[in-house]
């Protein structure tokens, strides 16, 4: 599916090409809840990095977040997220750890996105107070990440229930 996005105010804008589009993962760590300004969570889709095109590529900044958890010495994200200098608006996370991905946020996808059958709530364990996690029938809680990957879910999921 082709994928249109844009930010807030309509400086950029994009299109990317998905064979995984359901938004069903819920991410509640402090970088995407914070930069996302969402319900306590963002939700990204896996896309095909080599199909992206930009148009307004002079308003997008990049973000690289510094990492702190439990326990752990704080390290620098190698995660890119890229965002509309001019609107603030997050567009898409590029990892060059996975060069053949880009994940856009679901939150300025433009085009008609399905309703997922269910949810993966991921990194709970950084979840702010004030969020209650609403889990539904079929719905899979994680403190950190799932082993699981966004591929794997579509192709368990998705295309299971189309065989």
């Amino acid at each position: 599916m082709k994928l249109h996005g844009s930010c807030h105010c309509g400086k950029v804008s994009f299109t990317v090409n998905s064979v995984n589009f359901y938004p069903y993962q819920l991410c509640y760590c402090s970088i995407c809840r914070k930069t996302q300004g969402g319900g306590g969570f963002a939700i990204n889709l896996g896309a095909d990095a080599k199909s992206l095109k930009v148009k307004g590529k002079k308003f997008i900044s990049v973000y690289r977040a510094k990492v702190s958890n439990p326990d752990e010495k704080t390290y620098q994200s190698s995660g890119e997220r890229n965002f509309c200098k001019i609107c603030g608006s997050g567009l898409w996370l590029y990892d060059p750890d996975w060069p053949e991905l880009v994940h856009p946020f679901a939150s300025v996808i433009d085009t008609p996105l399905p309703v997922t059958p269910h949810k993966t709530h991921l990194m709970v364990e950084f979840k702010a107070p004030w969020v209650k996690l609403e889990k539904k029938r079929g719905d899979k809680i994680f403190q950190r990440y799932p082993k699981e990957s966004i591929q794997e879910w579509h192709d368990r999921v998705i295309r299971h229930k189309k065989n």
